[in-house]
């Protein structure tokens, strides 16, 4: 059996154990030994982080070729119009790469949202929307530049799922652990 954490990253957390000089790191959060994050998320973001205590699972979460879908809850600045909801669709061409199509959706606020430590930035005169956003690529800060590549740039940026791992029902700060059974490959 393997062993599974699902962690709610706060705000200002960096995904790792050693101490950091600024920020706040796993080791903070999860006093259990030998536990591995399955991907990162950047210390502006928020949410769903994995870690086990196996390398076989934590390479099948990671790797491209089992396209795991990674759920994001993305507040943007600005509405996001039909040409740029195509181009995020279909895939967008960045410095260096072109994206995978996302899904993508309009959505309402997500329902028992937590307030974010430090609050985003509110401008009076330009609106802010939420889109849900699942892509199976997880480069750095992609989400970032692909909403703002269709100049939409990202204020708040949540990762609700990956693959059938998700944080509900676990408050930022909070961990669950879960044992499943081993991936064959």
């Amino acid at each position: 059996m393997a062993r599974v954490i699902l962690f709610n990253k706060p705000c200002g957390v960096v995904c790792q154990f050693t101490a950091h000089s600024v920020h706040k790191s796993l080791q903070d959060f999860i006093p259990l030994p030998g536990f591995y994050p399955a991907g990162r998320l950047d210390a502006d973001s928020e949410g769903l982080v994995v870690l086990t205590d196996t390398g076989k699972l934590q390479h099948r979460i990671t790797d491209p070729r089992y396209k795991l879908p990674k759920t994001y809850w993305v507040q943007v600045e600005g509405v996001p119009d039909q040409a740029a909801i195509k181009n995020l669709r279909q895939g967008i061409l960045l410095k260096n790469f072109k994206t995978q199509p996302a899904r993508l959706r309009l959505i309402n606020e997500p329902d028992n949202l937590w307030p974010r430590s430090p609050p985003i930035r509110f401008r009076k005169n330009i609106p802010t929307s939420w889109i849900e956003l699942i892509i199976t690529e997880g480069k750095n800060r992609q989400v970032r530049r692909m909403t703002a590549a269709v100049l939409c740039p990202t204020l708040r940026l949540i990762r609700y799922a990956i693959g059938e791992y998700s944080i509900t029902d676990i408050a930022p700060g909070e961990w669950r652990l879960h044992h499943i059974r081993q991936p064959r490959n």
